[in-house]
């Protein structure tokens, strides 16, 4: 079964420095039919003015991931990190048992877009942990490239969640297939451009969820951007 969530049905936030666009409940967006899938509880599509930010405030047992797409966001944290993240960089928190941190665009005349990911964790209260690795363009290419596990497989950042995050990207006769356990679910989220999945077209900003599943397949792209996630049920 694929269900499409459609980019303009997503839940909104004007707050003129940031605009954000809320996939699942999040803060004043409350929609019950869209409290997360599986154990993926947020994706948030954020743009950043130049100079704006989030200052230091307080997260507890989630796994925080973040892709920036465009421009570059400096993270501080109360675990002494302090760098900046640009694109092509992931980034992982865990939040664990109490983690503080602030995100800033410090760019003076550009927006800075990213995507913030929240996932539940297996286990509450683990001590606060940070990773940030650099994931070449090349490796996302016409694939897709693990960016996220649980167990750090190929390069990807660890996360202590049963879930895997890939990334990849797409256009002309580029295509990938990923198998899927039935059993669980998967997440499809198109940061940019128009891909195929599953037979159906998704636009910027489109997701597609599934759920009894036996494979994902992508293709006929146009300057696609793709981020997928296989999930606990």
């Amino acid at each position: 079964m694929l269900t499409l969530r459609l980019a303009a049905d997503r839940g909104h936030a004007d707050h003129g420095w940031l605009q954000s666009h809320h996939s699942f409940s999040f803060a004043d967006y409350h929609d019950p039919a869209h409290m997360g899938w599986g154990n993926l509880r947020v994706i948030n599509d954020d743009l950043i003015a130049p100079g704006g930010g989030f200052g230091m405030h307080g997260h507890r047992d989630m796994e925080i991931i973040t892709y920036v797409t465009a421009g570059l966001l400096a993270h501080r944290d109360s675990m002494g990190n302090g760098t900046a993240i640009p694109p092509g960089d992931v980034q992982r928190m865990s939040a664990g048992s109490g983690v503080r941190h602030s995100e800033f665009n410090q760019a003076p005349d550009a927006w800075t877009c990213l995507l913030q990911i929240w996932i539940e964790p297996r286990e509450t209260g683990i001590a606060p942990g940070y990773e940030q690795k650099t994931i070449p363009e090349a490796e996302k290419r016409g694939r897709l490239r693990l960016i996220a596990s649980e167990n750090g497989a190929d390069g990807s950042v660890t996360i202590h969640a049963d879930a895997a995050l890939y990334a990849g990207l797409f256009t002309g006769e580029e295509s990938a297939t990923l198998p899927l356990d039935p059993a669980r679910k998967a997440y499809v989220h198109l940061v940019r451009g128009s891909l195929t999945v599953n037979d159906q077209t998704l636009r910027a900003g489109d997701a597609a969820l599934l759920a009894n599943e036996n494979s994902l397949r992508l293709g006929g792209g146009d300057d696609a951007e793709v981020l997928v996630f296989d999930l606990a049920p």
